[in-house]
């Protein structure tokens, strides 16, 4: 199985998301003895959820990632259910577009006591979505990203979602000047 070269910084328009999933899988993992300072028990599960397209599975990709780096071994299992095996205690990491079709005894508190929503990205999320996948092209630097995910207002974030966007803008760019060079006789 390819490791992916996924970080935080890969991840645009999910400031809010980034900080609970440190909260709730990094912490415990990295620093388990504030938990026993506390005498309380680090959170057992979390589930991710919101439209396809926003980052969980990406997410799921980074906290494997991370789990890695901290000696902890972790399985995929099936598409979107990951578990994490630190110390004895086990971990779930679960991610859905349908949180309402879970049967509610595996969503209680004590199995995944965290739910963190991924919403589509509003517009400075959108503009730095934007922003990361133009690092890959051959674009200008001086691009107007707020202006682009003007463009976009239900987009994901999905790299065909951004794509799409670019394409649509280079052929009305492309258009203007053909219209411009036949309305100047320069064609």
């Amino acid at each position: 199985e390819e490791k992916p070269d996924v970080t935080y910084a890969d991840v645009g328009g999910c400031k809010d998301q980034i900080e609970k999933l440190r909260e709730v899988v990094e912490t415990p993992l990295l620093h388990p003895e504030r938990f026993v300072n506390l005498g309380i028990e680090p959170p057992k599960g979390v589930l991710l959820y919101g439209p396809p397209g926003t980052g969980k599975t990406l997410f799921s990709m980074m906290v494997k990632e991370v789990t890695t780096k901290c000696n902890v071994q972790c399985w995929s299992l099936l598409t979107n259910l990951m578990v994490l095996i630190p110390r004895g205690n086990i971990k779930v990491l679960m991610a859905t577009n349908r949180p309402d079709t879970l049967d509610p005894a595996l969503i209680r508190p004590g199995r995944l006591d965290r739910k963190i929503e991924f919403a589509l990205p509003d517009l400075a999320g959108r503009a730095h979505i934007l922003k990361i996948h133009a690092k890959q092209m051959s674009v200008e630097r001086d691009i107007r990203y707020d202006l682009l995910a003007r463009l976009c207002p239900n987009s994901t974030g999905k790299l065909m979602d951004v794509w799409a966007v670019f394409l649509s803008t280079l052929c009305r760019l492309l258009s203007e000047c053909i219209s411009y060079l036949v309305l100047s006789g320069q064609a």
